[in-house]
């Protein structure tokens, strides 16, 4: 595929957009385009044609990817953004065959290729942030052979060519593309995709294709705890569960335990997107269900106080800040948000809130970002925000994530309405036609008549 690309006339520095579930052609195109020094940027196959077409202007890309499903949001973000270089995988009307790339004979590799690791960008998923839309985090060659070397370290992986790995995370994230793809293919490993999380297709996939190894999120733990389905399956395969993307408290890992006896290793990591994006996670030789575990290899960490942004003492409270190879380049596009992130020191600041112990661990107590959750997905809450304050009848509008036990949050809506005859199912309406499934308001939409704020004008959620 890579001499397919080079053929059709993809250049070093153009932009691969792949919009597919976890399929093995999500693979080969990734990797084909970043060997002849392409950036791919990914996105979520349920993204509307709306926040298509914003990705694909704001990342500059020529050429997408996708598959027959998402062809009419694809087609719509496609035709606004204006990239004509459409494959899909199968067929459809009106698009060219990814076969037709797969066909190749493999003999136009780029003969020119200079590619510098630690500046060219290789991947570019969007982070959502909660001053705005997704930004597109620059991830360069070196940050991910990085993460990979220090995440593929003995002390924390056991990949090997016998592992059996279930890729449920979507590719589209940092956290699936790496933990769950790339690290996995290193060492000749086996990727199970699922598309999509169904309970019934979950267990049997573990079952009958005796997967080793899952990186899993707190909602699905919450289902291996408690669901009585779950005793139908035979699940011995299974010896070893990561979780992250947002945190879970001891009992329901010790309760995941409790149930699934063969499991000999059952832990908790840290990262963001633009961190490539793990920075900790708990030993093998450790339990520590409360813990997301220890700084990697390679890395520094310190936490510094919230007011004065001085270095705290081990075990007090503070931000988490974090710099390294693994650290991103900064956001494309945007000075503003990469100066607050990354400060002039190469420190990366993460947002979260915790502390170090005595052994080095490190809890994870509360976001600074506003960011709700749901279901381990990113719901920024000033996107919502922006969205519903273009609606005519909206006067202002603050959206926040109200807890939920199985999805963690859902974002709700307060809205001050210009006219009373603006109804919740008017509102609620315009934001779920719009955005992918889940970002709709499903905490709820509430009225009132002031929304509080400070002085500087930011919404006191």
């Amino acid at each position: 595929m890579a001499s397919a690309l080079t053929r059709k006339g993809f250049k070093q520095g153009e932009v691969l957009a792949i919009m597919c579930p976890n399929i093995p052609e999500f693979a080969i195109a990734y990797f084909a385009a970043i060997l002849i020094g392409g950036i791919v940027t990914s996105m979520n196959p349920l993204y509307t044609g709306r926040e298509v077409a914003h990705q694909l202007v704001h990342s500059q890309a020529s050429w997408l990817l996708t598959v027959p499903p998402c062809i009419p949001r694809a087609m719509e973000g496609a035709k606004e953004a204006g990239v004509a270089n459409v494959y899909v995988v199968g067929e459809a009307e009106g698009c060219a065959s990814l076969s037709e790339l797969l066909e190749d004979d493999g003999t136009c590799l780029p003969t020119d290729l200079s590619i510098k690791p630690r500046e060219d960008i290789a991947a570019l998923p969007y982070s959502s942030g909660t001053t705005g839309l997704p930004k597109g985090v620059q991830l360069t060659h070196y940050n991910l052979i990085a993460d990979s070397c220090i995440v593929m370290g003995e002390s924390f992986t056991h990949y090997s060519r016998d592992s059996h790995v279930l890729a449920l995370l979507p590719f589209y994230h940092s956290y699936g593309l790496m933990v769950n793809l790339a690290n996995v293919l290193l060492v000749g490993g086996r990727v199970v995709c699922i598309q999509r999380f169904d309970q019934e297709a979950f267990l049997k996939t573990i079952q009958n294709e005796k997967i080793t190894h899952a990186a899993l999120v707190p909602p699905i733990m919450i289902f291996l705890a408690k669901h009585e389905m779950v005793d139908q399956y035979d699940l011995s395969s299974l010896i070893d569960i990561t979780v992250g993307a947002a945190g879970m408290g001891e009992e329901l890992m010790q309760s995941v335990k409790d149930r699934l006896s063969n499991l000999k290793y059952l832990r908790q990591g840290y990262g963001m997107t633009e961190l490539s994006p793990v920075s900790h996670v708990v030993p093998l030789d450790t339990y520590n269900p409360k813990s997301v575990g220890v700084l990697l290899p390679n890395l520094e960490c310190k936490i510094i106080d919230l007011s004065s942004g001085e270095e705290v003492e081990q075990g007090k409270e503070g931000e988490i800040c974090i710099r390294g190879p693994t650290v991103m380049k900064g956001y494309l596009k945007n000075p503003e948000a990469t100066a607050r992130t990354l400060d002039s020191e190469g420190w990366l600041h993460t947002g979260d809130i915790g502390h170090c112990d005595q052994g080095d661990f490190f809890y994870i107590t509360d976001r600074l970002k506003e960011l709700i959750k749901y279901k381990g997905f990113q719901v920024p809450p000033a996107e919502l925000e922006a969205l519903l304050l273009s609606h005519p009848d909206v006067e202002d509008v603050a959206v926040i994530g109200v807890p939920d036990v199985e999805a963690g949050e859902l974002p709700k809506a307060f809205v001050v309405r210009k006219k009373e005859s603006l109804t919740v199912e008017d509102v609620t309406g315009f934001v779920n036609s719009r955005v992918a499934p889940y970002k709709r308001l499903r905490g709820g939409v509430e009225f009132t008549d002031e929304i509080p704020k400070s002085t500087s004008g930011k919404i006191l959620r």
